[in-house]
């Protein structure tokens, strides 16, 4: 008997993404991706916009280098691209203070596991050529923190999270990468939450052989299309001496997909892995519109916005401990305490998609990915409102507008 289900079509609505990640899509980037005709990944089109894509990815790293391109995947993709040259025994300093860079400590403690201690543990190995230095929640990593610990472990490896999206906290990029150097470590950057957003080029870091973002924060190229990274001529020097435990996320053997052969860009026409002309059309798009906005001007603006929506917050009586420009993170007032879970779960049912920290303790995450603009934010600070208000808060909402109208109307003002 053949008791096979034929389910209705799946209908999602649209929904306003408010926290840390994914953002709303631009219609611009969904429309190049809808309206792409069908095409081989040999297309002369498909070609030349691979091209353009690794140009244009250069300049929104801010970079030179020419191992600069994009993982198909998710940020988890290019992360494991860019820690993959990670190999067992390879002494590695790693800083966490949150849920994400958690993560990518544990996905290094997995590469470099030795046979033995990943068997021992295969799902949490605690490497002895590890040190994972933990930050409290809530607090960023310092200079001073790096230093230390690569002066008294002198690893062949550094790693950090630039913006860690668990606490809503920025870590110290200069002081990492100025670390790096003293100590002669190869710096490894998680830029997942921070490319696109914040106005920093890369090369500007030294100390920082290996970056790797995200295509659905900064970027803000959903559908799923390709994990930004970028790596320096010394860290492909170190993959092309040692090898990389991958074929599919090998830092060199991708670049070849995107017409980089021996440290040089290629022509375009030589066979490549099967890259969706429909992704490569949004990526195309979606860096475009990151160009034309100016990596300096939208990194004002999420500062601007960010600041509207923290005074908002905090007029409603909200504690804010993140110092992102793309996400506030909050606890809320004493008599909501203990009930952080329970209003985002009433925000998500009405399409307002906020999203509670994943570790404890538990705090409010409110992003505006996208929603750079007075009326994005009034909608996310009047939504925010009503939901606590729903759960027994005393919102005062005409000072929490007065606080809104001074915020934009002296920038009026000011314009």
């Amino acid at each position: 008997m053949n008791d096979m289900t034929i389910f209705p079509t799946l209908e999602i609505p649209e929904t306003l993404a408010a926290g840390p990640g994914p953002g709303n899509t631009d219609p611009r980037v969904l429309a190049r991706f809808a309206q792409t005709g069908l095409a081989d990944h040999m297309q002369a089109d498909v070609l030349r916009g691979m091209i353009e894509c690794k140009k244009m990815l250069r300049a929104v790293w801010g970079t030179q280098n020419t191992y600069t391109y994009g993982v198909g995947g998710t940020g988890f993709s290019g992360l494991d691209c860019m820690l993959g040259a990670i190999l067992p025994g390879d002494r590695v300093v790693a800083f966490v203070n949150g849920t994400f860079s958690g993560l990518d400590g544990l996905t290094i403690r997995m590469k470099a596991a030795t046979r033995d201690e990943l068997r021992a543990n295969p799902l949490d190995p605690q490497p002895a050529s590890v040190t994972i230095i933990s930050v409290p929640h809530g607090q960023s990593v310092t200079g001073e923190i790096v230093d230390k610990a690569l002066a008294e472990a002198k690893p062949k490896w550094a790693f950090m999270a630039h913006w860690e999206t668990g606490s809503g906290r920025v870590n110290d990029l200069r002081g990492f990468s100025d670390a790096c150097e003293r100590h002669g470590a190869m710096g490894l950057v998680d830029a997942v939450s921070s490319l696109g957003i914040a106005d920093f080029a890369i090369d500007d870091y030294p100390g920082v052989v290996g970056w790797a973002s995200c295509p659905q924060k900064g970027v803000l190229c959903l559908p799923l299309t390709y994990a930004p990274v970028s790596f320096t001529d010394r860290y492909i020097a170190e993959v092309r001496a040692n090898g990389c435990h991958s074929y599919v996320h090998n830092p060199i053997l991708e670049a070849r997909h995107w017409g980089i052969l021996d440290g040089q860009d290629v022509a375009a026409g030589s066979y490549h892995r099967t890259h969706s002309g429909y992704a490569v059309a949004a990526f195309h798009e979606a860096l475009r519109l990151t160009l034309q906005h100016g990596r300096a001007q939208r990194a004002r603006d999420y500062a601007f916005h960010e600041k509207a929506l923290r005074d908002a917050v905090t007029t409603m009586g909200c504690a804010v401990s993140s110092d992102m420009t793309s996400l506030v993170v909050l606890n809320l007032p004493h008599r909501l305490a203990g009930r952080e879970k329970e209003l985002v779960q009433n925000c998500r049912a009405r399409g307002f998609g906020i999203w509670p920290t994943l570790s404890e303790p538990v705090q409010v995450r409110i992003g505006i990915l996208n929603q750079l603009s007075q009326a994005a934010i009034s909608d996310i600070v009047d939504r925010f409102a009503t939901a606590m208000i729903e759960l027994g808060a005393e919102v005062d909402m005409a000072k929490v507008q007065a606080v809104l109208a001074r915020h934009y109307g002296v920038a009026a003002a000011a314009e």
